[in-house]
């Protein structure tokens, strides 16, 4: 496969032998790697991806999620990460001591949170904590959603597409892998996250995506957070943080 070669795949099309890995949207099948999903065949230096053109969130155990409470029982909180199907989150699975019959105290239906998927079992029942390093109630900021299949886009390889963004935008991120993302920081910081965030969306599978956002971002703001000396930027609180140590690394960007 050349650098510029942009290969539709459709389930069952063979796109691998013994010695290929099998990436997102791919699995083993004998000595052959078979696509299971339709999209674009991509590749890097240890795997071979499918990038889907549509598709739902299926929940896998440690998903990093952008999940919203609907539900406040006695005992656990009902949220809804974008799956087919509700994700409890029992008051074990949190950060603080919740008695019993309090759990509106510590969140509230509506309420949105950085968490992560617990397990799912064969029956497609899951679980969801927020106990784990960076995870959180979700405070302020506004959420967007977009196409589950356009994350991998919006993160980048090795989060590249995240720091370009964050070269040009003073937001917190905090980047889903259920397609919902929370963004927290001046109105017109909020605004250009989202414009730019929604460019990718529309031109995902299109080459030179990096430099199309790029020149989007400097024509916006040419020279960067950077160019007027305001910010410092050290590691953000939560959100900005999260989008990069939680989230799935990307098929390699072409």
């Amino acid at each position: 496969m050349t650098t510029n070669e942009r290969k539709l795949v459709l389930p069952g099309d063979i796109v691998g032998d013994a010695r290929s890995l099998a990436g997102t949207g791919t699995k083993k099948v004998g000595d052959k790697l078979v696509a299971i999903t339709a999209g674009i065949l991509q590749a890097d230096a240890e795997r071979v991806h499918i990038l889907a053109m549509t598709g739902a969130y299926e929940p896998r155990p440690g998903d990093m999620v952008v999940g919203i409470v609907t539900e406040a029982n006695t005992g656990n909180w009902l949220v809804d990460i974008r799956a087919p199907w509700p994700a409890p989150m029992h008051v074990s699975e949190v950060p603080w001591r919740v008695d019993f019959g309090e759990t509106t105290a510590y969140l509230k239906v509506g309420d949105a949170i950085w968490c992560k998927v617990l397990f799912v079992d064969e029956q497609k029942k899951l679980q969801v904590t927020l106990k784990d390093r960076n995870l959180s109630k979700l405070e302020g900021g506004e959420l967007l959603e977009v196409p589950v299949t356009k994350v991998a886009r919006i993160i980048g390889k090795n989060g590249t597409m995240l720091n370009l963004l964050k070269g040009y935008v003073e937001c917190w991120m905090s980047v889903g892998q259920n397609g919902r993302i929370w963004l927290n920081g001046t109105p017109s910081d909020v605004l250009l996250a989202r414009s730019a965030i929604e460019a990718i969306c529309e031109h995902a599978n299109s080459p030179g995506l990096t430099e199309r956002i790029q020149a989007m971002l400097e024509a916006a703001r040419p020279g960067g957070v950077d160019a007027g000396l305001t910010v410092e930027r050290n590691a953000a609180p939560t959100g900005d943080a999260q989008a990069n140590e939680s989230a799935p690394e990307a098929p390699k960007e072409e």
